[in-house]
């Protein structure tokens, strides 16, 4: 038994993927498949839309001596002042965790697909806003099972070196900004799990 323990620290810890939706669920999904990132990706850890909610998930995945690398929109924020509190509060309380990622977009996820076809810092202000530029690129763009199941929106979107440039025009993008996301820190962990 003492030797299972001594193997189980000594392994570095794969980060589990937690999100708010289905769309955050699949992209991750094909893009493990895809570039063969070491991550846990389990349903349970999707769909879930609140501040507290996200928390819960997180404190499951500390419990069981993992990383959690949080992936969601803030949009709600603008609007709904307590959640805005409780979304403060949750980044007040992992801030400086090495095994907490909060990885979050303003105003959703379809912010960071579009970083893959164009630079902007433009003012999104509803995720519809951001889906109906991002259908300049992917005209067949729904959030729905049958669309996002289909990997080939996530291969395409991923091909010709737009991921990295994606990561690194979201990684000079102010957070303070209107638009902004910080789903590139989730694929920089992918590939470099040990590094904070």
């Amino acid at each position: 038994m003492a030797r299972k323990t001594s193997l189980k620290q000594r392994r570095s810890p794969i980060p589990t993927i937690i999100g708010a939706g289905i769309t955050e669920q699949w992209y991750f999904t094909h893009l493990k498949a895809l570039r063969g990132y070491r991550v846990k990706i389990r349903p349970r850890f999707f769909g879930t839309e609140t501040a507290a909610g996200l928390d819960k998930k997180i404190e499951e995945v500390l419990r069981d001596e993992g990383i959690a690398v949080c992936v969601f929109d803030a949009d709600v924020s603008t609007w709904n002042d307590t959640e805005r509190k409780k979304l403060a509060a949750l980044q007040k309380k992992y801030k400086g965790n090495p095994s907490v990622l909060l990885c979050d977009s303003m105003p959703s996820i379809e912010y960071w697909f579009l970083l893959h076809y164009k630079h902007t810092t433009r003012h999104f202000g509803t995720s519809k806003s951001v889906i109906k530029e991002l259908k300049k690129y992917i005209p067949q763009y729904d959030k729905t099972e049958q669309f996002l199941s289909n990997p080939k929106w996530v291969v395409d979107m991923s091909g010709e070196g737009r991921q990295e440039l994606a990561c690194d025009y979201a990684a000079h993008t102010d957070t303070t900004q209107v638009s902004y996301t910080q789903v590139q820190k989730a694929i920089r962990k992918m590939e470099f799990p040990m590094q904070h």
